[in-house]
């Protein structure tokens, strides 16, 4: 017989098997590297497999909704309404932070790169050089995005397109000189598109910057701390940085 009660109920605790918790949820539509709809089981999209592990270290988590493919505006309306729980992945602006929360584990980063045609001689180092060769045709950025509220702070002039491949068309055509994006989105849109030999990444990164998993702003404090647990452990174990290399 155990001499200490709080012993028994430690271990007791640690047999429990983990209480469901079902949160919802959308896939955002038009980011292959996030969510492939295509992609097949081997690659789904490099955020679905993150929430994957998720529920894989935590059994008791699910999540609901990802029958939904929806554009990014609509994610944000639906995180700022509490529509959704939680959404897997997204960075973090001010305004966004008024809106909604984030668990503290960064997922993934992500570097701020230019796409250029390959005999384009200048190659723009900074936000200032960027934005005096957009004078004369305007850089292309997703639309809706962050990157693109930040571009034009810094005085560029920019057009937004719906996706990386679209973007990529323009600027092998000549109706733009640069493409300013995340590397990893614009590195594998180029690589399906067999178009490396006409086109060159730039030399600089403007901006490195971590992906995170957003959550409604009134989630409650106790999930919230569950699903930062199951990332905290998925960062130790090397699964967040093994998910991101499998898709650079």
């Amino acid at each position: 017989m155990l001499r200490w009660p709080w012993l028994l109920s430690a271990l007791l605790s640690l047999a429990a098997p983990a209480q469901e918790l079902t949160l919802r949820t959308v896939q955002q539509a038009s980011s292959t590297v996030k969510y492939d709809p295509d992609g097949g089981p081997l690659k789904p999209g490099l955020c679905l497999e993150i929430l994957r592990a998720v529920e894989r270290q935590d059994p008791g988590l699910h999540f609901t909704g990802l029958d939904q493919l929806v554009p990014l505006k609509r994610v944000e309306r639906s995180l700022a309404e509490g529509l959704v729980d939680a959404f897997f992945c997204l960075l973090k602006s001010p305004e966004r932070e008024k809106q909604w929360r984030y668990a503290p584990v960064a997922l993934y980063t992500v570097r701020h790169v230019v796409v250029q045609r390959a005999d384009d001689p200048r190659n723009p180092d900074s936000l200032a050089q960027l934005a005096a060769l957009s004078r004369r045709k305007p850089v292309l950025v997703m639309r809706g995005t962050a990157l693109a509220r930040r571009l034009v702070s810094a005085n560029v002039a920019v057009a937004e397109v719906g996706s990386e491949r679209e973007a990529l068309q323009m600027l092998v055509m000549g109706r733009a000189d640069a493409i300013y994006g995340q590397d990893i989105n614009l590195r594998r849109h180029v690589a399906q598109s067999k178009l490396g030999d006409k086109l060159k990444f730039g030399r600089t990164a403007f901006q490195e910057e971590p992906q995170f998993l957003a959550l409604r702003a009134d989630l409650p404090a106790a999930h919230e701390e569950r699903l930062t647990q199951a990332l905290r452990k998925l960062e130790k174990d090397g699964t967040l940085r093994q998910l991101a290399d499998k898709y650079r």
